[in-house]
């Protein structure tokens, strides 16, 4: 097995600088604006064909990513403000430490003023003495930002297009819920090092249901990650060396993140929902 790449998007393609167009100088002051070269927001890429494996690790068939992604010049800040925002909204803002005002104690003042050859002192709780309060310590507050949906959702699919870029970072695996008649692990394993995948690197499994005995037949294995469209999401995809899809997600994925896709739906509010 070939040494596998990190779906990170600082080594993606995708990101690489390019040549920007120049802005035209100005000879003369005018009123009149400059013409400055128009860039779309987002681009069509059809990314990659992947190979498709059954159950056993024999090559059936072929599929292909069509996903939006954004400019090369822009990718790499829309995916970092998606990224970030994810991360920044997870926290629960609720750590908290006492002032000197709020400290309990320390309302009669220690020794005399004079006469003890010591440094003056008012208050046992002074934050320069241990169990006094805290100078600018943290107080309960509201972390969250927010970032627009459409922004959202074409950090989400950049990312899957810089993943989808790498050799062999990205496969179709058939359904294979239904394959497991008990929870096993070694089964598991078995089946991975079948479709080329290492147990010692971060895999993410992105399926469309979650059998039981999927679930427990490798909830033992630490380096692997299997998440549902609704619980998708940009650090996972970033953190994982390979990405497995089935059929289904695939075509879930060409139909929300495709070029096609306009407008809003109901997932993107359970979405927010859950990462809040």
């Amino acid at each position: 097995m070939s040494a596998s790449t990190s779906l990170s998007f600082f080594s993606s393609s995708l990101f690489l600088s390019s040549s920007h167009n120049k802005i035209p100088k100005l000879t003369s002051l005018s009123a009149t604006k400059p013409q400055y070269p128009l860039k779309s927001l987002s681009i069509s890429c059809q990314v990659a064909t992947l190979p498709i494996f059954s159950f056993t690790g024999e090559k059936i068939g072929e599929t292909y990513l069509d996903l939006k992604a954004a400019p090369s010049e822009t990718a790499r800040a829309v995916v970092h403000r998606g990224i970030i925002t994810d991360l920044q909204n997870k926290r629960r803002g609720t750590a908290s430490t006492l002032t000197r005002g709020e400290v309990r104690g320390g309302g009669r003042k220690p020794y005399p003023q004079k006469k003890t050859g010591r440094a003056r002192r008012g208050s046992m709780r002074s934050p320069l003495r241990p169990g006094g309060g805290v100078i600018f310590g943290p107080k309960p507050r509201d972390w969250s930002i927010k970032i627009n949906k459409k922004e959202k959702r074409l950090a989400m699919s950049t990312a899957l297009s810089s993943a989808a870029t790498e050799s062999e970072s990205v496969i179709c695996v058939e359904e294979f819920g239904d394959k497991f008649e008990k929870p096993k692990t070694k089964e598991f394993i078995e089946a991975m090092k079948r479709w080329g995948l290492d147990p010692k690197e971060k895999v993410m499994f992105l399926m469309m249901d979650v059998s039981d005995n999927v679930g427990l037949s490798s909830r033992n294995i630490g380096t692997l990650r299997i998440l549902t469209p609704r619980t998708l999401n940009l650090f996972d995809i970033l953190n994982s060396d390979k990405l497995v899809l089935t059929p289904d997600t695939v075509d879930y994925l060409n139909g929300r993140y495709g070029v096609d896709f306009e407008g809003e739906t109901d997932e993107d509010d359970d979405q927010d929902e859950t990462e809040g």
